[in-house]
C-alpha cells in the first residue's frame, strides 16, 4: 500500500512538471496581456482521479528544457514569443543590418552593459524577449542619443512623456537616460500600450507614433470596413518601418549564421551592481575608488549631467559587477578629505554671469562652463547652480532640490545710446517715468540736476534697453557633445487621447 501511494505521488508531480510548459498557443500574442510580476505560463494542477495520457494529449504539451542558456543571446532567443512579420520590408532591413557589420558589431557591443538586466525585467513581467532588441531601433544602445524632437536616452523619451512616467529631468540628471529608470519606464508604456491594443505591433507602432494617432487611424479604418492590422493601418514611413527594423534584428539574432553576422559574446550574467550612495560624492572620487575610469563610470550612470552626485536624489549608483565591492571597500577606509567639491547654491535675484560669478568665487567662464550657462543671458532669480563647496561645509543637497533644480535665463538688457526730445514742461523726473529708468540716470547722462526741466524740443541723452531676444530662454541641462540617434524623424505631431499618456514623440 506504500509503494501504490508513492508510486501515484510520483506520477502526480511528474504530470505537474510537464503540464507547467504551457500549450502552443501561449506564445502567440493574441492572449489577454500579462501584468507586471506574473509567470508567461499558467502551471496546470491535476483535478480529480488520474487519467492515463493519451497519444492526443501528450502531443499538445512540449517539453521543459532544463538546460541553463548558454549565453544572454540563447537566453533571448527563447524568451521570443511575439507573431513574425513577414514582409519586403524585413527582408529590406535585414539586407540593411546585414551589410553592415561593423554598426552591427558597435551596436551590439554597446549593448552587452545594459542587455542583461532588460531580459531580466522582460521576464520578470512576462513579457516577449523580442523587446530587449528595441534600443536597436530607437538608439543603436546609446543612452546619450538624442533625436531631432529632443527624444533622449536608449529608449528615446520625449520630455513630457518621461515626465508622465516620473522620469526626473533637472538641472543635475535626466532620467531618460538612466538605465534603470528608464527601462521601468519603457516597459510600463509598452505594456500599457499592449492593454490598449492587445496586439504587440499595434503597441510598437503606438510607442513610435503616439498611442492617440494609432487609435485615430484603426478608427478611420473600422469606419472605412478595412482592417486594422499594423500593416493595413495609413502611418508615416517612419512607423510604418519600425516593426520591420525590429523583426529584421529579431531574425539576425535568431540565425546570424544565415546572415553572416557575428554577434559578440555577452555572457548570461549581470554586468553591473546597484551600489548605495548616503552622501554626496564627487564622480571622479567614485571612479577612483571603484578603479574604474571615469567615462566607464559615466556608461552606466549616463543620466548625470555634472561632476557630482547628490545622494538625496540619487541614492543608488552602477558600477561594473566586480568594481562594486572593491568601492565598497575603498569607500570605507576613506579619509583623505572630503566627499564633494560642490554644492548647489540658489541665485536669490536675477543676475549677470559675471556678477553671480563674483558671489561663488568662480571665474566667470568656469561658472558658465560648469552650468551650461549660454552667452548674452543673465540667470534667473531662483535658479539653482552648481559651485564650489567650502571645505568646511558638511551639509549635502537637500532632497527638494536635489530632484526639482532648474537652471532659468533670460536676455542680458543692453543699452545703446539715443536721444529723445523734450516736451513742454518736460523733466528731468517726467522723462525718466516715461522711459522706465532713474532721474539720477537722467540726470548724470544730461550732466544736469535731478530737479531741473528741459526745453520744450531740447535734445536729452538717454541710454535705453535693447532687448536680444522676445522671451526668455531656459534651459535645464548644459550643452554636452551627444550622440544623434540614428533612425529618421518624419511624420505630424502625435498626442494623446483626452486624459491619456503624452505622446512619445513629437515631430
Amino acid at each position: 500500500m506504500r509503494f501504490l501511494n508513492l508510486l501515484w505521488l510520483a506520477s502526480l508531480l511528474w504530470l505537474a512538471g510537464c503540464a507547467t510548459t504551457g500549450t502552443p498557443s501561449d506564445t502567440t500574442s493574441g492572449s489577454a496581456p500579462v501584468e507586471a510580476g506574473t509567470a508567461a505560463h499558467t502551471p496546470l494542477y491535476p483535478s480529480g482521479p488520474l487519467q492515463p495520457i493519451t497519444p492526443g494529449a501528450a502531443g499538445a504539451y512540449a517539453v521543459a528544457g532544463i538546460s541553463a542558456p548558454a549565453d544572454l543571446w540563447d537566453r533571448i532567443r527563447r524568451g521570443f514569443s511575439m507573431p513574425d512579420l513577414d514582409t519586403d520590408l524585413v527582408r529590406d532591413r535585414e539586407q540593411w543590418y546585414a551589410t553592415r557589420p561593423d554598426y552591427m558589431q558597435r551596436m551590439t557591443e554597446r549593448s552587452s552593459k545594459y542587455l542583461f538586466h532588460i531580459v531580466e525585467e522582460l521576464e520578470r513581467r512576462g513579457m516577449p524577449t523580442e523587446l530587449a532588441l528595441l534600443p536597436y531601433i530607437e538608439s543603436a544602445f546609446n543612452p546619450q542619443a538624442v533625436s531631432s524632437a529632443k527624444a533622449a536616452g536608449m529608449w528615446q523619451f520625449m520630455p513630457a512623456t518621461g515626465t508622465y512616467f516620473d522620469l526626473k529631468q533637472n538641472a543635475f540628471r535626466d532620467d531618460r537616460r538612466d538605465v534603470l529608470a528608464s527601462t521601468r519606464a519603457a516597459l510600463d508604456y509598452l505594456q500599457k500600450l499592449y492593454g490598449m491594443f492587445g496586439d504587440w505591433h499595434l503597441a510598437l507602432a503606438a510607442y513610435n507614433w503616439g498611442e492617440g494617432s494609432v487609435a485615430r487611424a484603426i478608427a478611420r479604418n473600422e469606419k472605412q470596413g478595412l482592417g486594422t492590422g499594423y500593416t493595413e493601418l495609413t502611418m508615416p514611413a517612419e512607423t510604418r518601418m519600425y516593426v520591420p527594423k525590429l523583426q529584421a534584428v529579431k531574425n539576425i539574432v535568431a540565425d546570424p549564421e544565415r546572415f553572416r553576422t557575428e554577434l559578440p559574446l555577452i555572457e548570461n550574467h549581470p554586468y553591473f551592481q546597484s551600489v548605495e550612495i548616503t552622501r554626496d560624492i564627487d564622480v571622479s572620487l567614485v571612479a577612483s575608488l571603484a578603479g574604474i575610469r571615469e567615462e566607464d563610470f559615466r556608461a552606466l550612470n549616463p543620466s548625470l549631467h555634472r561632476p557630482v552626485i547628490l545622494a538625496a536624489g540619487m541614492p543608488r549608483i552602477l558600477l561594473p559587477w566586480d568594481n562594486a565591492q572593491v568601492f565598497r571597500r575603498n569607500l570605507e577606509a576613506y579619509s583623505e578629505g572630503q566627499y564633494a567639491s560642490w554644492t548647489v547654491w540658489t541665485v536669490p535675484s536675477t543676475m549677470s554671469v559675471s556678477a553671480a560669478a563674483k558671489r561663488t568665487g568662480m571665474s566667470e567662464a568656469d561658472l558658465r562652463q560648469l552650468n551650461g550657462i549660454p552667452p548674452r543671458m543673465m540667470i534667473k532669480a531662483g535658479s539653482a547652480l552648481m559651485v564650489p563647496r567650502a571645505t568646511t561645509t558638511r551639509q549635502d543637497v537637500s532632497g527638494h532640490l536635489a530632484d526639482n533644480g532648474q537652471i532659468a535665463f533670460t536676455p542680458e538688457i543692453v543699452t545703446r545710446r539715443t536721444t529723445v526730445r523734450a516736451g513742454k514742461r518736460d523733466t528731468v523726473a517726467s522723462i525718466a517715468r516715461r522711459y522706465k529708468v532713474s532721474a539720477a540716470d537722467v540726470a548724470d547722462w544730461n550732466d544736469v540736476k535731478t530737479s531741473s526741466a528741459f526745453k520744450a524740443g531740447e535734445a536729452v541723452v538717454m541710454y535705453l534697453p535693447v532687448r536680444l531676444s522676445k522671451t526668455s530662454y531656459a534651459r535645464t541641462s548644459p550643452r554636452q557633445p551627444v550622440a544623434v540617434a540614428t533612425k529618421a524623424r518624419g511624420g505630424k505631431a502625435a498626442t494623446a487621447p483626452k486624459g491619456g499618456t503624452p505622446s512619445k514623440r513629437k515631430r
